[in-house]
C-alpha cells in the first residue's frame, strides 16, 4: 500500500505586492513538518510540487529538514513539477466580484478599518468563490471552476499511475487544489468546496491510503486524514497556525 500525501503551502505573503512567497512563519511551518517527520523516521520516496513558487519553498524547507541537509545541498533533480497542482486564480476570482480589490493596499486598508475584518474578508470572499462556481459567469475568468476540478484531479491521478515503487509520495500543493481533490474523492457538491477550504492549515498534511490495483480493479483509495497539523499544535503557539 502506497500513501500519498497532500501538504499545502506553508504562509504566504498575504496582502504583498507578491503573494507568492513564503512569510517567515510559512518557512518555519514547512521545517517544523520536515522535523516532525523525521522524528518519526519517515521517508519520502517521490516529491511532487505545483510550479508556484511557494510550493517550491515549502518542499525545500521541508524536506531539508527532513533529509537533515541545507537546502542549498539538496538534490531535486529528481523531484516532479506539475502545473495541474497549481492554485486556482484567487486574486482574479476575488476582484471579478469586487473590483477595487484589484489593488493589493485596499485589501489591506479593509483589513485594518474593522474590527471584525477577517470573518468579513472571509464571507466577501466566499461570496466571491460561490460567483465562479455557479457557472453564470465563466466567461469572466481565465479558469473556470469545472476547468479547475478537472485540471486537479487529472494531477492527482497522473501521480497515482507512475509505476516508480514510491511508497510514501509527498505533493507540495495549495488549499483549493487539496480541496478539489478531496471533494473528488468523498463525492461532495460544489457548495462544499469553499466550506472545505477555509478550514486547511498553511503546512497540514492529508494522506490518502492508495491500495494497488488486483486482478484487473482499479486502484482503491482512502482518505486517511485531513488537514492534520499536529506538528504544529505541539509548539504550543497559536499564532503559528494559520490559514492564509
Amino acid at each position: 500500500m502506497a500513501q500519498l500525501y497532500l501538504i499545502r503551502h506553508g504562509q504566504a505573503s498575504f496582502g504583498s505586492q507578491n503573494y507568492d512567497q513564503l512569510s517567515e512563519l510559512g518557512i518555519q511551518q514547512a521545517r517544523q513538518l520536515g522535523k516532525w517527520w523525521a522524528e518519526r523516521d519517515l521517508s519520502m520516496h517521490r516529491i511532487v510540487t505545483g510550479a508556484l513558487q511557494r510550493h517550491q519553498q515549502t518542499a525545500l524547507a521541508c524536506i531539508s529538514t527532513l533529509k537533515n541537509c541545507e537546502e542549498g545541498k539538496l538534490d531535486t533533480t529528481d523531484w516532479h513539477t506539475d502545473e495541474g497542482f497549481n492554485e486556482y486564480h484567487h486574486h482574479e476570482v476575488l476582484v471579478k466580484h469586487v473590483p477595487e480589490f484589484e489593488d493589493p493596499a485596499v485589501i489591506k486598508q479593509f483589513l485594518k478599518s474593522k474590527p471584525d475584518a477577517g470573518r468579513e474578508f472571509q464571507n466577501i470572499f466566499s461570496a466571491a468563490i460561490a460567483r465562479w462556481i455557479s457557472g453564470r459567469f465563466d466567461a469572466d475568468y481565465t479558469e473556470t471552476w469545472h476547468a479547475f476540478q478537472t485540471r486537479c484531479v487529472t494531477a492527482f491521478k497522473k501521480q497515482l499511475a507512475l509505476n516508480d515503487g514510491a511508497k510514501n509520495i509527498a505533493v507540495f500543493t495549495s488549499g483549493g487544489t487539496i480541496s478539489a481533490i478531496c471533494q473528488h474523492l468523498l463525492d461532495l457538491p460544489d457548495s462544499k468546496f469553499s466550506e472545505l477550504n477555509w478550514t486547511l492549515v498553511n503546512s497540514g498534511v492529508t494522506r490518502i491510503h492508495v491500495q494497488p490495483e488486483r486482478d484487473g480493479q482499479a486502484s482503491r483509495l482512502a482518505l486517511a486524514y485531513l488537514n492534520n497539523f499536529s506538528h504544529l499544535e505541539i509548539l504550543n503557539n497559536p499564532k503559528s497556525i494559520t490559514y492564509v
